[in-house]
């Protein structure tokens, strides 16, 4: 007996099954069995006419345009196909990738109009094969290009706040993490985690001062527990060493080192001893080969924004290097130009935004650029501000800035450091043989007339830099406190040129009378402003609350003066979190200064330490003038 086929409804759609097959007619494929009277959607397959099997259906030739919703749902992103038919949504089918464009609602059959090839395309290149639930990434595709849809294609109404936090805060910390995340941090790491699964990569875009690298050692920590080794950081100099040390506090059982300096390794395999290994930008362009040959489970870019020039060599080196997965880590994920983000997620997921014409080509470089890059960054970003987070923090967040000298900076460093020694061995045993060092530490041109270029001259000034950018990118005031002259004058000349901000100075040459109406003029600015101090002309009596960020540029022995001087910003009235960053250099006079600061505030003695060259200063000084810099880099 010769099989025949039979027209059915399958969803919302027409549909012919033959042989337990069932097929799906496009819109002109079923006009052409009705405009023909047809006996079969299949040449020589027999069935019962068209119109025949759904006799009450009238065959409409008015079609409705294709509507594509986007929405929030559960913390995940759904699509749904409709169209407007006299007033009530119709859902329109999507198989296997293939939008049907032809539907059958009660009585009634029509045809869909409308973007259908535009979105099927999009659909295709973005592989979304049916309605529900959405990546991130095919998120993205669709909105990117909604320009090329018809108006009023795209209906987007995915609540931004629920697409940063699809996650878990209740669930297990890793293992042997040695910390206390706030929540925000929480939300932080597992919505990082869940992100590195979904799309291979994300950007953590929070304010400074939210500890987006403890965050990410979390996150590395995981990864090291479920055998996702070697990783890779790639951070400015200036900030390596801090990496190193926040892995060693936070996560001991990460094995680290910093793969920079004159002796470091020529051999990739020696990666394999390590599980995180931590380079500068500078590295990732020299040691290319070498990282080249290494599989990275996770590279990370810290200040990220560092590749927002998409043509520099750094960023071009730093996109070639092999990676499972990618997190860039920046405050200023924007600094200049909207064009600034394409380059940091071409990193995270390359190619998500298209090439760097197409996207110039659709996101322009102003407001309404802005605007239509929200929703496309968003869902692949999680930024937050301090003051949305202020209850999980506490009032004031020291922040220690250890740095590493540059090679150069080093040898100098030593010239000064041998003559120290050779007036220690001569019985001058006091604070002040140490002096010259200190002041090399603050910075070179202090002791050196012919220095011509205060910033590359010394990262502890790079690293000043960096703070003060990204303070001025918040529209934030800083106070810098110093205790050289010198560098007052450094300070003065080049961030009022470098940053066009107002500086103003209050030293020991400053009169009494005139200190508060200088203060006054710094509380008064609207805008970003610096405030340089001397700790002691400065660091009692005056009340800086229109600043909450403080730099202490050189520590100073006694740490009470230091507190003093932080609480000129952080006092009654501030009414944000007050953020102090220590800078200091490693294996100097200032890790000594250092060390004794926090093992006087250990001991919690209401004593005033004393600089008079007294016994307690002579275990200092000495460890002082045999610590070397150039030690540090033999070492690395």
């Amino acid at each position: 007996m010769r099989l025949t086929g039979r027209w059915t409804i399958s969803n919302n759609h027409i549909a012919f099954i033959y042989e337990n097959q069932l097929f799906h007619p496009n819109g002109e494929e079923v006009y052409r069995v009705l405009d023909n009277e047809a006996d079969s959607f299949i040449a020589d397959i027999p069935c019962r006419k068209l119109r025949d099997e759904f006799s009450n259906v009238h065959f409409s030739k008015i079609g409705s345009p294709i509507k594509c919703q986007l929405d929030s749902e559960n913390d995940e992103i759904m699509l749904l196909l409709y169209v407007m038919r006299k007033g009530k949504k119709i859902v329109i089918d999507m198989i296997e990738g293939e939008i049907i464009d032809q539907c059958i609602h009660g009585d009634e059959w029509f045809y869909v109009s409308g973007s259908i090839q535009e979105l099927a395309e999009i659909f295709r290149k973005a592989g979304v094969k049916s309605c529900g639930r959405l990546t991130c990434a095919q998120y993205i595709e669709i909105i990117k290009n909604q320009d090329s849809f018809e108006k009023g294609t795209v209906i987007n109404n995915v609540k931004i706040s629920l697409l940063n936090k699809p996650v878990d805060i209740y669930a297990e910390l890793p293992r042997k993490l040695n910390a206390k995340l706030y929540t925000y941090q929480k939300t932080g790491y597992f919505w990082m985690r869940y992100m590195l699964e979904e799309n291979g990569g994300c950007i953590l875009g929070d304010e400074m001062g939210l500890g987006k690298t403890l965050q990410v050692i979390t996150l590395m920590l995981d990864y090291k527990n479920k055998g996702n080794t070697p990783m890779l950081v790639v951070a400015p100099v200036s900030l390596l060493q801090n990496w190193k040390r926040e892995c060693e506090k936070f996560a001991p059982d990460l094995r680290c080192c910093v793969h920079h300096g004159a002796h470091r390794t020529g051999r990739f395999n020696e990666f394999d001893n390590y599980d995180v290994v931590i380079i500068s930008y500078s590295i990732a362009v020299n040691d290319a080969s070498i990282l080249n040959m290494v599989e990275w489970k996770l590279v990370v870019l810290d200040e990220a924004q560092n590749i927002k020039n998409p043509d520099s060599e750094r960023t071009k080196f730093v996109k070639k290097i092999p990676r499972r997965r990618s997190i860039a880590v920046t405050g200023t994920p924007f600094e200049n130009h909207v064009s600034d983000i394409w380059s940091l997620v071409d990193f995270v997921i390359p190619g998500l935004f298209g090439t760097q014409e197409e996207y110039a080509r659709t996101i322009t470089d102003d407001l309404d650029g802005a605007d239509k890059i929200e929703p496309m960054l968003s869902p692949i970003m999680i930024r937050r501000m301090v003051k949305d987070v202020a209850t999980d923090l506490p009032d004031k967040i020291v922040i220690p800035q250890p740095l590493v000298m540059s090679s150069a900076e080093g040898m100098r460093y030593e010239t000064f450091r041998e003559n120290a020694r050779a007036s220690s061995q001569k019985g001058n045993i006091n604070l002040g043989v140490l002096q010259k060092l200190r002041m090399f530490c603050t910075h070179p041109a202090i002791c050196e007339e012919d220095c011509r270029d205060y910033y590359t001259a010394s990262v502890k000034y790079q690293r000043f830099c960096e703070i003060l950018e990204e303070v001025c990118s918040l529209g934030e005031k800083v106070i810098v406190f110093t205790s050289y002259q010198k560098m007052f004058e450094i300070i003065g000349k080049d961030v009022s040129t470098r940053y066009d901000i107002p500086v103003w100075k209050i030293n020991g040459s400053t009169p009494v009378g005139e200190r508060q109406s200088i203060v006054d003029s710094f509380n008064e600015f609207q805008g970003s402003a610096l405030l340089v101090l001397n700790p002691r002309a400065a660091g009692t009596g005056l009340n800086i609350t229109s600043a909450n960020h403080v730099i202490h540029y050189n520590l100073e022995w006694n740490p009470a003066l230091e507190d003093q001087a932080s609480a000129r910003a952080y006092r009654r009235g501030q009414q944000k979190t007050v953020f102090v960053y220590r800078l200091y250099y490693e294996d100097t006079v200032e890790q000594i200064v250092n060390e004794r600061i926090e093992r006087k505030r250990e001991m919690a003695s209401a004593a005033v330490v004393g600089t008079d060259g007294m016994v307690e200063n002579r275990a200092d000084i000495i460890a002082a003038l045999n610590i070397s810099p150039i030690k540090e880099e033999n070492d690395g």
